[in-house]
C-alpha cells in the first residue's frame, strides 16, 4: 500500500482472514546509529526480522542491546539510518510526519512500563483520548472506551484517576487506551517491569487472552523469562543484532 502525502487518506486495520496468515511486520537490513559525544552508538546492525499477522512475540536481549531501538524503530518512533520497515505493507518512511502520526493512531497501540497517563484524568477519559484526537465523537469515544475498560476488567473504575489504581489497574487502564483503537498491531515495551509476579502474571494472561481472542499483533520487549515464555516465538538480541528468531 503506497500513500501520497497529497492525498488525504483514512487508514484503518485490515480485515483478518482466520485462515490466511501473512506478514504484518517485515524488517530488511535495518541500521541505526545514536551519536552520543563524540562516540557513535550502533544501536542496529542489519536486522532483518518477519512477524505475522496474529503472532505474539517477545523480544529478549541483555541491557543496552536494542531491545526498545528496535521497537522504537518498528513502530515509527524514531527513523533508521538504512534498510527498509514494511508494516502491512507499508513503508512507513515515505509517509510525512502527519501522515505517519495519523497512521500510528488508527494501526498501533502502546503499552509502555510506566504507563504514561494523564494523572488529571480519569481512567476513562485516559482511554478516550486517543479516539477524540482521531476526532470521534465525544459520545461514540466515551462508549468505546467503556466497552474497552469492561474487557480489562475494570469497568466498576472507570471514573477513578490513576493515583487511585494499583499499579495492576493502572497497567490495565493502559492496555485498555492501547486497544480502544483496535490496532492491527500492539507495542508493549517493558509491561509488566514494574509489577510484582503475580500481577505481572495477570496482566501478561490479560494480554495473551486478548491476542487469542482478536488476533491482533503483539511485540513485546521483555527481560522477563516467564513473560518471553508465554509468547508464541521468543526474537533474542545481542549487540544489535537478532541471533535467534
Amino acid at each position: 500500500m503506497h500513500t501520497s502525502q497529497t492525498t488525504t487518506t483514512t487508514f484503518a486495520p485490515r480485515a483478518q482472514s482466520e485462515t490466511t496468515v501473512d506478514h504484518i511486520i517485515e524488517m530488511h537490513g535495518v541500521t541505526k546509529s545514536y551519536h552520543t559525544g563524540k562516540m557513535q552508538v550502533q544501536a542496529l546492525r542489519g536486522v532483518d526480522l518477519i512477524v505475522e499477522r496474529g503472532e505474539m512475540v517477545a523480544i529478549m536481549g541483555p541491557s543496552g542491546c536494542g531491545k526498545t531501538t528496535l521497537l522504537n524503530c518498528l513502530s515509527g518512533l524514531d527513523t533508521i539510518d538504512a534498510g527498509q520497515i514494511l508494516i502491512d505493507g507499508t513503508d512507513l518512511s515515505t509517509l510525512s510526519d502527519k501522515v505517519r502520526t495519523r497512521y500510528r493512531a488508527c494501526n498501533m497501540g502502546f503499552v509502555f512500563q510506566f504507563y504514561n497517563l494523564l494523572t488529571v484524568l480519569s481512567a476513562v477519559e485516559n482511554v478516550e483520548l486517543p479516539l477524540l484526537v482521531s476526532g470521534e465523537s465525544p459520545k461514540a469515544a466515551r462508549q468505546r472506551a467503556l466497552e474497552e475498560l469492561e474487557r480489562v476488567g475494570l469497568s466498576k473504575w472507570a471514573s477513578h484517576r490513576p493515583a487511585e489504581l494499583s499499579g495492576g489497574q493502572r497497567q490495565r487502564v493502559t492496555i485498555a487506551r492501547a486497544l480502544v483503537n483496535r490496532p492491527a498491531i500492539v507495542w508493549a515495551d517493558e509491561p509488566t517491569g514494574d509489577l510484582d509476579s503475580e500481577t505481572a502474571d495477570s496482566i501478561m494472561q490479560l494480554m495473551v487472552d486478548l491476542n487469542r481472542i482478536h488476533r491482533q499483533t503483539f511485540v513485546i520487549v521483555t527481560h522477563d523469562p516467564r513473560i518471553g515464555a508465554m509468547t508464541d516465538r521468543i526474537i533474542r538480541m545481542h549487540d544489535g543484532r537478532v541471533v535467534d528468531a
